[in-house]
């Protein structure tokens, strides 16, 4: 891994630095710093115009190989693009779960046929999409999925059965990467399939879930025999497990530099109101201020370890296993600096709705960092049993 950055890459540097300058301007100017965590509710049509005009620039796709209509940046200039998109206020990336997860997971996994039929829409910024994984039994335990799969030889469809929770964005995708059972009879990662299902079709309920806020970027998405065709299963029936996995690796390697991008601004901001409200002059505040900071390149260069033993199936480094347990943490911390940061009049708000600002915002969604995606607990048990090798969490005994 190299920390230093080459002549070529600091003139890399200036191009899209130079580039943001000059088109985050007139209309996108008020999505500058919107639509991170917490806040990916606003601007929603706003920042789907910046995907168009991302695409447009050839800002899309920076890490995807040439072949597939990337620009094959290496991973230092992978590194540059997410500091100056941060640097710039860059918004909060609509078309992320299309190209930091499916366009990846097609790229490994996909025939060529899906890779020609939804790379480019990817990339264009033309289609969105979502991630139909945790459902009500199944959330950190993954592999008790329950939604079938069953295969309608008359239609030449698979029709998709089940229920999907905490999908985010469900309600404006057009696509869902679905994980079903399509051996009815299998238990846990055994017998699963991996689909590309189209949203706007009878069969897809799609149900908000309010929350306290009045805000409802996730969903629950109800399948009753929505189809999907024949040739949008990837792989074979039984594979689904392996790609979901392949899946979960893009998702802790290029695309949390986009993350962390969207946490460096959330920091910026939280500095800038202590040094303007006096909480900077606190000694214990400046301490996690310190500690804040220091944990952010500490995730930044843990992330360039990672990528650098990149092999593009998705498969992780014992290393990179660590990367939700830490992220999740720090954000949570994070979101508690936040509020003491703003002092206890933050913690009062008038009646729904709520004009929450960004960092009210952020602390109550960091609520959920340590629980979705993994819970804290579970991320524990990844790390010991499968980086440290350590013997298996006892399992009550099944009939």
């Amino acid at each position: 891994m190299r920390l230093a950055f080459s002549k070529d890459d600091e003139a890399f540097r200036e191009s899209i630095a130079s580039w943001l300058a000059e088109n985050l301007s007139g209309k996108f100017e008020k999505i500058r710093f919107r639509g991170g965590p917490g806040d990916e509710h606003m601007y929603f049509d706003e920042r789907r115009d910046w995907e168009y005009r991302l695409a447009d620039g050839g800002w899309t796709g920076v890490g995807w190989p040439k072949e597939h209509g990337g620009r094959g940046l290496s991973i230092e200039q992978q590194v540059i693009y997410h500091e100056e998109y941060a640097r710039a206020g860059g918004p909060g990336r609509v078309g992320h779960i299309g190209e930091g997860l499916t366009g990846p997971m097609l790229i490994a996994f996909g025939s060529a046929e899906q890779q020609q039929r939804f790379l480019p829409q990817i990339l264009a910024g033309k289609e969105l999409w979502c991630q139909g994984y945790s459902e009500p039994g199944a959330g950190s335990d993954l592999a008790n999925v329950r939604t079938k799969a069953v295969f309608d030889r008359d239609s030449d469809r698979w029709l998709i059965t089940g229920q999907k929770i905490w999908t985010s964005l469900a309600q404006e995708s057009d696509w869902c990467f679905v994980i079903a059972r399509t051996d009815p009879n299998s238990r846990g990662s055994r017998g699963l399939g991996f689909f590309l299902v189209p949203m706007d079709q009878p069969g897809v309920d799609i149900r908000p879930i309010r929350q306290l806020t009045g805000t409802s970027e996730f969903n629950e998405v109800f399948f009753d025999a929505a189809a999907c065709d024949a040739d949008c299963i990837v792989g074979e029936p039984g594979d689904g497990w392996k790609v979901a996995m392949g899946l979960l690796g893009f998702e802790r390697g290029v695309s949390t530099l986009g993350q962390q991008m969207l946490f460096q601004n959330e920091f910026n901001e939280i500095v800038a109101i202590a040094e303007e409200n006096g909480a900077a002059s606190d000694p214990t505040i400046r301490q996690r201020i310190a500690d804040a900071h220091i944990g952010l390149r500490i995730m930044r260069y843990n992330s360039m370890r990672t990528l650098s033993g990149d092999v593009g199936d998705g498969s992780l480094e014992k290393s990179a296993m660590i990367y939700k347990l830490y992220w999740s943490t720090w954000h949570r911390n994070l979101g508690n600096l936040a509020m003491d940061v703003l002092g206890p009049e933050a913690e009062i708000a008038e009646t729904a709705p709520y004009d929450l600002t960004r960092l009210q915002s952020l602390f109550l969604f960091t609520r959920a960092d340590t629980i979705y995606g993994g819970t804290n607990q579970i991320q524990r048990n990844i790390i010991a049993e499968r980086a440290l090798g350590l013997p298996r969490e006892p399992r009550p005994a099944t009939d």
